[in-house]
């Protein structure tokens, strides 16, 4: 190795190509974008269903992966299921080969981060929510009984095990409030946006003639925004709304039955969500699971024109000012109607390139985790 280069372990609790949902389209970009950066990234993958890419081999300098144990019997031990699970001596046998600094992607890889043959490693824990917290919401909003049970105890496991945070150097926190939350805690809290798939803004101006949501609709947040919005929003006003993501429920599927102007298309590809983005009049993203941050939302404003949302989605995320907020169902209807009949502008184009530069760019971004990386020095890093 020369004394120029920089090696950096990623561990990622998924195969992160296809970058096709949100936790490894963070993965995947941000890779990418060390990359480019000339950082020589040893990938570390989980999998579970996914194939082996290789994709992924044009950016990192090693790829290695590890077969992720989903037997049920794992649900009954005392760590969180999305962590014990993702667990494999192989994988420590490979980190001690050297000395470079460890990656962590989110909760799910950290059963090894207490190990004491790693204790003077720098180590940093990329966090992607308070996931207990994620869980808990998960929780509130799933109608199976056992499905439900699952998520309150795996967010109770995932508050306790949270702790294993403070072995961790960086807590590279992927929103304003998560990192707030976490430095809190641990002291060790820094905020390095989402990496994502736009490498530009591309918005058509004028107009389109409808309303778009996407998302995994199996997910029962996003069954449930999107329910929000039929039974809630466009019950009243007569605006041609697209609903599209994979696997909708029976719940929603009904209730688009019953509404001549609102499609529902399942299962589309990437370039199709991203088509159906490009030519909406008004993408509008209500969430109700204030975590992390949405990816789906950053696409919107890269690519599409107005985005509709309310206050959960975008509230203290530096996006505000490029979006419009409604936080009832009426003012949505409102906002809706009084949307459709505005062109999008030139000028609102240079607002949002101007804005998501500034704090989104993925080349900058990594420059900011590469400096707390490789530039702070290993002497100003507590050890734990």
């Amino acid at each position: 190795m020369s004394n120029t280069e920089k090696h950096l372990h990623i561990i990622s609790f998924d195969v992160p190509f296809p970058a096709n949902y949100g936790g490894v389209i963070d993965v995947y970009f941000k890779v990418k974008s060390l990359h480019a950066k000339g950082i020589k990234v040893h990938l570390h993958c989980f999998h579970y269903g996914r194939e082996q890419s290789s994709m992924l081999n044009r950016y990192c300098a090693s790829v290695d992966y590890y077969p992720r144990n989903v037997a049920k019997s794992q649900l009954f031990l005392k760590q969180p299921y999305i962590v014990i699970s993702r667990n494999s001596d192989l994988l420590l046998t490979n980190l001690l080969k050297d000395d470079y600094p460890i990656l962590f992607e989110g909760l799910h890889t950290c059963n090894i981060i207490t190990e004491e043959r790693l204790k003077d490693r720098i180590k940093i824990v990329r966090t992607h929510n308070v996931e207990h917290d994620y869980y808990q919401n998960l929780a509130k909003v799933e109608s199976n009984i056992f499905k439900r049970y699952y998520f309150y105890n795996e967010s109770s496991k995932l508050e306790t095990f949270e702790q294993v945070l403070q072995h961790a150097q960086i807590i590279a926190a992927i929103s304003r409030n998560d990192t707030a939350h976490f430095d809190k805690k641990y002291g060790n809290a820094f905020y390095i946006p989402a990496f994502h798939n736009n490498e530009q803004v591309n918005i058509m101006p004028g107009k389109g003639h409808f309303a778009f949501y996407h998302g995994n609709l199996a997910i029962g947040e996003n069954n449930e925004a999107a329910l929000y919005l039929v039974n809630e929003v466009f019950n009243q006003i007569k605006i041609p709304l697209i609903i599209a993501g994979s696997r909708p429920t029976g719940d929603l599927r009904n209730a688009v039955a019953k509404k001549n102007h609102i499609t529902l298309i399942a299962d589309l590809t990437t370039k199709q969500i991203h088509q159906l983005i490009h030519d909406a009049h008004i993408n509008i993203l209500p969430t109700f699971q204030p975590t992390g941050i949405k990816l789906k939302l950053l696409s919107a404003l890269y690519n599409g024109r107005f985005a509709l949302v309310n206050p959960m989605m975008v509230e203290n995320t530096g996006l505000e000012n490029l979006c419009d907020i409604a936080e009832t169902p009426a003012a949505m209807r409102i906002r809706t109607q009084e949307l459709m009949e505005i062109d999008f502008k030139t000028a609102d184009i240079k607002t949002r390139e101007k804005i998501l530069h500034e704090n989104f760019s993925n080349s900058v971004n990594a420059q900011k985790l590469i400096d707390l990386i490789f530039s702070t020095g290993k002497g100003l890093f507590p050890q734990f």
